[in-house]
């Protein structure tokens, strides 16, 4: 027997007989002090986003993609990150078809070898979803995958991220029990645009990834 076996050996040896201790975890502790009337959750996190200097916009099911486009109109952005797999990229790509909207949209369908210059010097916005959102802190959940990967999310100096208000939760707590299991590798907790006040004590926006942030929040309708 092996030295690490013998170890493993004796400590398991030292459990029998024995009861485990009891969870004293309390869900309450850290949920109920944050809880909110499902018709406050909405406006709570459109609050506390655009404290942060984000731009958080309502809409439906059906005017969103009208919404967006007008977005990026008003602040002619010509050339938008998508990912077209996905439902959300599919819905604004046929928008675009019907409408004849001369907007470029672009895919993150390749290596980021192959066109990193691009993306960190052409592309000026991306379009991605969300998981969920979070109303006690003002927060948006993102799952990076292979359809929208952590750099849309990261390079572009506007970042527009797409937010079902069913799926606004109260806290994080709540938020967790929906998330996908087993936990993902990756989920980006996002408050607002990056920013940072390390130089000189001047807050700056911009310096560590998008300088703008628009959230379009779809409501039911």
């Amino acid at each position: 027997m092996s030295a690490r076996d013998k170890i493993l050996a004796s400590l398991r040896s030292s459990l029998e007989g024995t009861t485990p201790i009891a969870d004293p975890f309390d869900a309450t502790l850290v949920d109920e002090p944050w809880r909110y009337a499902p018709a406050e959750r909405v406006t709570r996190l459109k609050e506390l986003m655009t404290a942060v200097h984000s731009e958080v916009l309502l809409t439906n099911s059906h005017e969103w993609p009208k919404l967006l486009a007008d977005v990026l109109a008003a602040r002619k952005i010509n050339k938008l990150l998508i990912a077209p797999t996905t439902a959300h990229g599919q819905a604004f790509s046929k928008h675009c078809q019907t409408t004849q909207n001369p907007l470029q949209l672009l895919a993150y369908d390749r290596p980021i070898e192959e066109w990193k210059r691009e993306l960190f010097d052409d592309v000026p916005a991306s379009f991605t979803g969300t998981l969920a959102g979070i109303a006690a802190t003002g927060t948006l959940v993102v799952q990076p995958s292979s359809d929208e990967p952590r750099l849309m999310s990261l390079v572009p100096p506007l970042h527009i991220a797409l937010l079902n208000a069913s799926q606004i939760y109260d806290n994080l707590y709540q938020a967790q029990q929906h998330w996908p299991k087993p936990m993902p590798s990756n989920l980006l907790l996002i408050s607002g645009p990056s920013k940072t006040a390390d130089i000189e004590q001047v807050l700056a926006y911009g310096a560590h990834g998008p300088k703008d942030l628009i959230v379009l929040i779809v409501e039911d309708a």
